[in-house]
């Protein structure tokens, strides 16, 4: 029987949405071993999305790429630091790292060919199912290696002054006037709906005399093109794009009545914080990568692979195109992250107000 260990190291070295759906894991390990030191490595830029959470001890930011200084300073930062490592990504850095920083490690691996011997004769593996299997589920796989319950609840960040912040930033009465959040431009522009949609779904939601909040990242393109949809709609509408850390969205988005989203890690925190979610989904996988649902304890995905015009599970709404290669999992119909994906492109603004709708019934 393994020593309850009292130091633990998660290895999530990957992107925002990445490191959130690994809260659940997170969860899990602290409920399983509430006395343990648990810290999270994480690539500098997400660390936001653990912001107040109450599952780790420390956040430990690392570049893509640290050069010689930089691993120099992070070797001697973890060498035999912890008893345990857990890595959720299967690339070898994230093992390697593994393998520095404890004498047991456990982690995902991508197949069981030559390239993953080593990791397999160093660690406790797991195979990652690329085709069936969310990747909450795909992360708590782990704790059957572990030896502890699973936990399925995805975890919002939180922010001690959430609430003076929104006070600062926003003209109206957050607290008690009703009010919607639009997400309209994700990283990639393959991932992107259309701004003429957008416009429409502001008139929509200012119609019912719903406030409408936009938000978005740092971006200079992501804070342009809501300042574009902010002045090109009749009525008051508020940017929040680069303003408001991850913590402070979340408390936003735990009161929004509504929010509409593309394939972007704030669409899975409106998820995790029970918002009426529609997520605006094209080449990706909703069986592997789609919003996990609040309250959701299903053993498997709850999504099914291509449903049009959507699907529904919680409080989320998956939207997908009608076209029989959806979904390609391709970066856009030209095959790189700045082309544009038809089936986004081509989505209906009556179906996704339809599908608006339909999450504020149910």
């Amino acid at each position: 029987m393994q020593r309850s260990p009292s130091s633990i190291l998660l290895i999530a070295t990957r992107r925002i949405g990445d490191v959130l759906v690994n809260t659940p894991l997170l969860r899990s390990m602290h409920s399983a071993w509430p006395d343990a030191r648990i810290d999270v490595l994480v690539f500098g830029g997400t660390a936001g999305v653990l912001e107040g959470n109450p599952d780790c001890n420390e956040v430990i930011e690392i570049e893509h790429r640290p050069g010689v200084a930089g691993y120099a300073h992070l070797m001697r930062r973890l060498f035999r630091r912890y008893d345990l490592a857990v890595t959720t990504q299967a690339g070898d850095r994230p093992h390697l790292l593994a393998l520095l920083a404890a004498r047991r490690r456990v982690g995902l691996i991508n197949d069981l060919g030559a390239q993953s011997v080593w990791k397999r004769a160093l660690a406790e593996c797991v195979l990652i199912d690329h085709r069936n299997t969310h990747m909450v589920m795909q992360n708590l796989m782990l704790t059957k290696v572990l030896g502890i319950r699973a936990l399925h609840e995805v975890i919002p960040p939180s922010s001690s002054d959430a609430d003076s912040q929104l006070d600062a930033l926003l003209s109206f009465d957050w607290r008690r006037e009703p009010y919607v959040i639009l997400h309209p431009y994700p990283n990639y522009r393959y991932k992107q709906w259309h701004d003429s949609g957008w416009l429409s779904l502001i008139a929509h939601f200012q119609a019912r005399r719903w406030r409408v909040v936009l938000s978005g990242g740092p971006d200079p393109l992501e804070m342009d093109g809501c300042r574009r949809l902010a002045t090109g709609s009749q009525q008051e509408v508020t940017s929040l794009a680069g303003k408001v850390g991850f913590g402070c969205l979340a408390r936003l988005l735990s009161s929004a009545r509504c929010f509409v989203g593309a394939d972007t890690s704030t669409t899975h925190l409106a998820a995790a914080c029970g918002t009426p979610t529609v997520a605006l989904f094209g080449p990706s996988d909703p069986v592997k990568w789609a919003p996990w649902p609040t309250p959701c304890l299903a053993s498997q995905s709850p999504w099914k692979l291509h449903v049009a015009p959507w699907q529904l599970a919680g409080n989320v709404i998956v939207m997908q195109g009608s076209q029989s290669c959806v979904p390609c999992n391709q970066e856009g119909c030209d095959r790189h992250p700045d082309s544009l994906s038809n089936c986004l492109t081509e989505m209906s603004i009556g179906s996704v107000i339809e599908a608006i709708e339909e999450i504020l019934r149910a």
